[in-house]
């Protein structure tokens, strides 16, 4: 049996909690900064959980770990 590869793209999206949850950036906070307000990039510069559905599918990219 081959084993699991992991894809680098989830690799480098996703970052794993202690508990074991799985979390994300916000979108919006690459460019185009200049016309969102403050308090909304304040709020996006936190990083977001993943919901549950995303985080089953997160994880098999991860290769299941």
């Amino acid at each position: 049996m081959p084993k699991m590869k992991t894809r680098t793209a989830a690799k480098a999206r996703f970052q794993r909690t202690a508990t074991g949850k799985l979390m994300r950036r916000h979108a919006f906070t690459s460019h185009l900064l200049r016309k969102k307000s403050s308090a909304q990039l304040r709020r996006l510069h936190h990083e977001g959980v993943l919901s549950k559905g995303d985080a089953a599918r997160a994880l098999r990219q991860l290769g299941g770990r």
